[in-house]
């Protein structure tokens, strides 16, 4: 009887890894969902929010209908109109919405934050990136993957969970408008919720890439750092500030600083009329975006080519990192 001895069974051979099928695995794709797997607070946060948030809301809703005859009387209208300030109206219903948009972004900011500032220094603290070093997977693949946690997952995170929000947050108010006899269809339609999402959505693109080099940054000093990563990454460059602003009586550093943060809001909205009066951020229509100002802004390039020096900076970096 013929044997095949230290034969290898024929079912090893049919899945024997290649460098086809391993091109197959998609290692940036399954890197970014190991990055959701190991840091629950991507998602958690955020939901924890808007679930907070949306018990607020609940409860304030109970006075809606009482709000709603309030402000759609006629003799109301009337006097709105005549003080030309008839968007008061829209802006006292827009609020609520725009405010849960708006804390939802905010804790996704501040979660991308913390992310990036552990995400090449935790994998050297519990010494993990010994583990990781040994998978054939490039350090440019792990350093994108983690990029892409502030980059994109949280941005859609922070769009969906938006849309999902308001939607539910519209239909208690007309469950309680019909409940108390009110009049949902006027909240229907005074309410403009798919212009105000489609501003999100806008809005939510255009501060991820206005804040790409933050945290880019961030990322770059969690890769050298050994401990207090935030220190090092925010105490130097509030000290230069200061040197500078005593040295030579200037503040360029500090208002650079200052404008990475908040500089977006200029640059890719229009937030006053024709009239040249200052709109209300609370509601914002479609026709005050300025996308092709924002596109053609000096500062948005220069720091999208900033985050990818730090980025290319990070990638050489960790290729020679080691276990803290």
């Amino acid at each position: 009887m013929n044997t095949q001895s230290n034969g290898v069974p024929e079912s090893f051979e049919s899945h024997a890894i290649t460098p086809a099928s391993l091109s197959q695995t998609r290692p940036l794709y399954w890197s970014i969902r190991r990055e959701i797997w190991e840091n629950h607070s991507i998602y958690v946060a955020p939901l924890a929010i808007a679930a907070v948030y949306l018990l607020g809301f609940a409860v304030s809703v109970i006075w809606l209908p009482h709000n709603m005859r309030e402000v759609w009387m006629p003799h109301t209208m009337r006097e709105m109109a005549a003080a030309h300030n008839v968007t008061d109206s829209l802006i006292g219903l827009a609020m609520p919405y725009a405010h849960a948009a708006m804390l939802v972004g905010l804790v996704a900011f501040l979660v991308g934050i913390f992310y990036s500032l552990d995400a090449l220094h935790g994998e050297r603290r519990d010494r993990s990136i010994l583990f990781w070093k040994s998978l054939p997977v490039s350090d440019l693949t792990t350093v994108l993957s983690k990029a892409a946690i502030p980059l994109v997952v949280l941005p859609l995170i922070v769009f969906a969970l938006s849309v999902i929000l308001q939607q539910i947050m519209r239909l208690l108010s007309l469950s309680v408008l019909v409940m108390n006899g009110g009049s949902a269809a006027t909240l229907w339609a005074r309410l403009p919720l798919s212009e105000m999402e489609l501003v999100t959505l806008y809005g939510t693109a255009v501060i991820v890439l206005w804040h790409a080099p933050i945290y880019c940054w961030f990322m770059l000093v969690s890769g050298w750092a050994r401990r207090a990563v935030f220190l090092w990454a925010v105490v130097p460059l509030l000290a230069i500030a200061a040197i500078e602003n005593i040295a030579f009586h200037t503040s360029f550093l500090g208002s650079m600083l200052l404008g990475r943060l908040v500089g977006f809001s200029e640059a890719a909205f229009d937030l006053k009329d024709k009239n040249g009066v200052p709109i209300d951020s609370h509601f914002i229509p479609l026709t005050q975006l300025a996308p092709g100002r924002f596109l053609s802004s000096p500062g948005l390039w220069l720091g999208l080519l900033v985050a990818a020096a730090l980025l290319a900076a990070a990638v050489r970096q960790r290729r020679y990192r080691e276990p803290l």
